[in-house]
C-alpha cells in the first residue's frame, strides 16, 4: 500500500501574507552628578571680565525631527507571491494549504516541487509507530519514495516530527544524505513555518518538507 498520495491543488491565485512588525524602544534617563571644584586662595582676586552665560541649544522644531521608519517598505518579501503549497494551518489531524487543499484524515504531507502528497510513513510497518527501540525517529526508506524518483532534488528537506522534536536514527540520516539532501529536524509547527519562509524566499524547487500532524501520538496515530 502506498505511503503517499498526490493531492489535487484547486485553481486560484495566491495572496501574499502581510507581516506586521512592532518596534519597541526604551530610553532610560541618564544623569551625571558633577561636584564643584574648589581651591583655597589667601587673597582671592575678583574677575575683571564680564561672565557670559553658557551656550544652550534651542528645542527642535517639529519640522526638524527625523522621518518615521517604514518597516513595511523594508520587507523585501512583502510583494513576493506565496507558493500555493505553503502551510496555512497545522491541525491535530492534518493540514490546510495556501491553495485551499485540506488533509483531515490523520495523514501527514510531503511538500516538494510545488506539489503536495498525502503521506503515511507508518504504513510500511503496519502499525502507528514512528520511533525505534532507542526512541529515535525512524521511518522506512520507501516512505520517502517520492523524493528518490525526483530530479533535480531539493537541497534541503525539513522534517516535522509532530508535536515534539526527537533525534532521527543514523540510518535515516544516511539515507537522506545519499539522496543529496541536507536535513533539518523540527517539531511540525516550526517546520511548517520554516518551509513557508524558505519556499517563499528561495523557491519551491530548493526546499521540501515532510510533516506529521501535530496531534500524532505514538501507537495511536493522529486521527483519534
Amino acid at each position: 500500500m502506498a505511503s503517499f498520495t498526490r493531492i489535487l491543488r484547486p485553481m486560484g491565485a495566491t495572496t501574499a501574507a502581510s507581516v506586521q512588525r512592532r518596534c519597541y524602544s526604551s530610553r532610560s534617563p541618564f544623569s551625571t552628578a558633577i561636584a564643584p571644584l574648589t581651591t583655597r586662595a589667601t587673597n582671592p582676586t575678583p574677575f575683571t571680565h564680564p561672565v557670559t552665560s553658557f551656550h544652550t541649544t534651542a528645542d527642535r522644531r517639529h519640522g526638524d525631527l527625523p522621518p518615521p521608519t517604514d518597516f513595511a517598505a523594508m520587507d523585501v518579501l512583502g510583494n513576493t507571491p506565496v507558493p500555493s503549497t505553503t502551510v496555512d494551518i497545522c491541525m491535530s489531524d492534518g493540514f490546510q494549504l495556501n491553495s485551499g487543499a485540506r488533509i483531515t484524515d490523520g495523514s501527514g504531507v510531503i511538500l516538494v516541487g510545488g506539489e503536495a502528497f498525502s503521506w503515511r510513513p507508518w504504513l510500511p510497518r503496519g502499525e502507528n509507530r514512528l520511533l525505534n527501540a532507542k526512541g529515535q525517529w525512524e521511518i522506512p526508506n520507501e516512505s520517502l519514495g517520492s523524493l528518490s524518483v525526483l530530479w533535480p532534488r531539493p537541497d534541503l528537506l525539513i522534517l516535522g516530527l509532530g508535536p515534539e522534536i526527537r533525534p532521527i536514527s543514523p540510518e535515516l540520516r544516511r539515507y537522506i544524505s545519499s539522496l543529496g539532501m541536507r536535513v533539518e529536524i523540527l517539531d511540525t509547527r516550526n517546520a511548517a513555518a520554516q518551509f513557508n519562509l524558505l519556499a517563499t524566499e528561495r523557491g519551491i524547487n530548493d526546499v521540501a518538507a515532510a510533516l506529521v500532524p501535530i496531534g500524532w501520538k505514538e501507537g495511536i496515530g493522529a486521527n483519534w
